[in-house]
Formats: C-alpha cells, sequence, structure tokens
C-alpha cells in the first residue's frame, strides 16, 4: 500500500507595517518590490504613500489591493500587495505629523486582526516614532507592550536576534532608577517561563540553555554591591530549576558575554534594555531582528528607529529588515 504524502503547509503570509509614515519604513517597504521571497508579502498602509515614495525613489512599482479570502500568492518582483489603511493627514518625508499617529496604531491593530485570523501568518514592523505618538495624546511606550495590550498578554517578552546571539530582556523600556524595583521574583519567573516555553514553540530549540545576568556590578560580589542576586534573582531561579528550567546565573554582565559562556547557551536574559541590548547590536547592527515573546502570534522587527534624515533619499540599510522577513518566514512555517 503506497504512502501517504504528508500535507503541505501553506504558504507562509506575511504582514508587513512600514511604521512612522514619514520615516524610512516606507522605502524600505517600496524597496521589497525588488525582492522575491518564500512567503506572501502584505503591505498594511496606505497605498497613496506607497506611490508617492516610490516616485521619490525612483521605483517603478504595482499596487495589488490584498482580498484576505484570496488564494495566498508568493511575493513577486515589481508587485506589492497592499491591505489598504488610510493616511489621516498627507505625510511628507521626514517631516512627523501627530495627527498620523492614529494612521501608524491602525495599521498595527489590522495586522493583529489578520494574524490571529490565519494560520502561518507572522508580522514584521516597521520603526515607529514614539514621542509623535505620545505628542498626539496617545500614551504608547512601544510595539511590545502595545501588541501585548491588543492581544490580551500580561507578560510579553522582547528577544533580539543577531545570527545565533539571542537577548532577552527582563524588563524593557524603563527609566534606569525604576529598573530594581521591577526586577521582581514573579516577574522574573514569569519572564524566563515565556522564554523558555518560546524558544521552544517559536524556534525549535528542545531543551533550551539561558543566561541568566545580574543586575549589580559584579553581580553584586556577594551582596557587598548590592542584594538584589541573593534577594531575588537566585531564589527565582532555584524555583524554575526545580521545574526543569535549564538556567545558569546570576551571572556578572561583563563577563556574561564572552564566547567561554555563550558557546554554551541558547538565549541570554539581561536584567534591563541597556545591558544587553548594546553587545546584541555591536555584534549584528543592521542585521538584527527584535522578536515578541510570549504572544498568541508571531511579530518580528527592524532593530532600527525612523531615521528621518534619510527618509525618500534611498540611503536607508535594508538588511535590518530583510532578516526580521527571514525570521518571520521560519515563525509563520511553524504556525
Amino acid at each position: 500500500m503506497p504512502s501517504r504524502k504528508p500535507p503541505r503547509k501553506a504558504l507562509p503570509r506575511l504582514l508587513l507595517t512600514p511604521g512612522e509614515p514619514a520615516g524610512v519604513g516606507p522605502d524600505l517597504a517600496v524597496g521589497l518590490s525588488r525582492r522575491a521571497l518564500a512567503a506572501e508579502l502584505v503591505v498594511i498602509a496606505d497605498p497613496e504613500l506607497l506611490r508617492e515614495r516610490a516616485r521619490r525613489l525612483k521605483v517603478r512599482l504595482e499596487l495589488d489591493t490584498f482580498d484576505p479570502a484570496a488564494k495566498r500568492r508568493a511575493h513577486r518582483r515589481g508587485r506589492l500587495l497592499v491591505c489598504p489603511v488610510p493616511l489621516r493627514v498627507p505625510s511628507v518625508a521626514g517631516r512627523l505629523a501627530p495627527a498620523n499617529a492614529e494612521y501608524v496604531l491602525a495599521t498595527l491593530r489590522r495586522a493583529v486582526e489578520l494574524c490571529q485570523a490565519d494560520r502561518n501568518t507572522a508580522m514584521v514592523t516597521g520603526p515607529v516614532h514614539k514621542g509623535v505618538i505620545n505628542d498626539a495624546g496617545i500614551r504608547f511606550s512601544g510595539h511590545t507592550e502595545y501588541l501585548a495590550e491588543l492581544t490580551g498578554v500580561a507578560t510579553p517578552v522582547m528577544l533580539l536576534v543577531a545570527g545565533s546571539l539571542r537577548v532577552a530582556l527582563a524588563t524593557t523600556h524603563l527609566a534606569l532608577r525604576d529598573v530594581p524595583a521591577a526586577i521582581t521574583a514573579h516577574r522574573l519567573k514569569a519572564v524566563l517561563r515565556v522564554l523558555a516555553r518560546d524558544l521552544v514553540r517559536r524556534f525549535g530549540i528542545a531543551r533550551p540553555r539561558i543566561l541568566v545576568a545580574g543586575l549589580n556590578p559584579h553581580a553584586g560580589e556577594q551582596g557587598h554591591l548590592g542584594r538584589e542576586e541573593i534577594d531575588v534573582i537566585e531564589p527565582a531561579l532555584a524555583e524554575l530549576r526545580a521545574e526543569g528550567l535549564r538556567l545558569t546565573g546570576p551571572l556578572p554582565a561583563d563577563t556574561l558575554f564572552t564566547q567561554r559562556h555563550l558557546r554554551q547557551a541558547d538565549a541570554v536574559l539581561a536584567m534591563y534594555h541597556d545591558q544587553g541590548l548594546p553587545v546584541l547590536k555591536y555584534a549584528g547592527f543592521g542585521e538584527a531582528v527584535n522578536v515578541t515573546l510570549g504572544l498568541p502570534i508571531a511579530r518580528t522587527s527592524v532593530d532600527h528607529g525612523t531615521a528621518l534624515e534619510l527618509a525618500g533619499h534611498g540611503r536607508a540599510d535594508p538588511g535590518s529588515l530583510h532578516a526580521a522577513l527571514a525570521l518571520a518566514v521560519g515563525l509563520a512555517r511553524r504556525g
């Protein structure tokens, strides 16, 4: 009796939100019309914004309107599939307009809706400008927190990926003076459980090994430089080890990021934003990818800002976006 072939998985669908319309996001989206991709690519944006930016960049571009009910088709050179979301006011490259803050958030909401409605789908986000969104009277601390709110997730985890280096954050966009109070046993356990689970679920790592940084210099120097390691971090790690998590730490952050430690790990948990991300961005700036863990959807993002001064000039580096798309394809294939 002939063996049955396993069913073919659906073509991955990637939903791209270009982010701040006055920044380089639309440039990068238009540039994708010059590349082939082993996935369906849907750009969630105002079609006229993309046409105007293509004219400025002298890129020949055809736009097709996205139909969620249509059969998926792989992205083709020379065309972009667009899910239309209208700008609130016309956008000028390099010039922020608070009136378009709601447009930026509307593209994110639409991407989340489409991700939640279909399997083998991931969203890829371009850079947003937090300041102009807050100037519009909308409280916004970043993609990570906003997407968690939209999907009803209590503990989103920010993970940055550069090649084989993966760095997650116990806290994200906090003032440095607020970090120690935010490093609680409850938060550490929640973040590490999400990180360990999604390294399995999203990245296919069967038994992930995680290095955990200390908060203080020299991981507190046995309490002489701070007691957070003794009072908070070490007890939390001991409890999680009893659950089966493979954790090493707390380790001094100044020596954790050496090959001796990293070659024995699948990911690092840093205690705060500027403890872990400068190392990762030094290792892979321009090709690093931001991934939000803990969500019911797959999301990757570029690792750079809006670069307003480059918008419309054709000088934006697409490396991080290409890396974010490539990683998103893998995440979407895993469902």
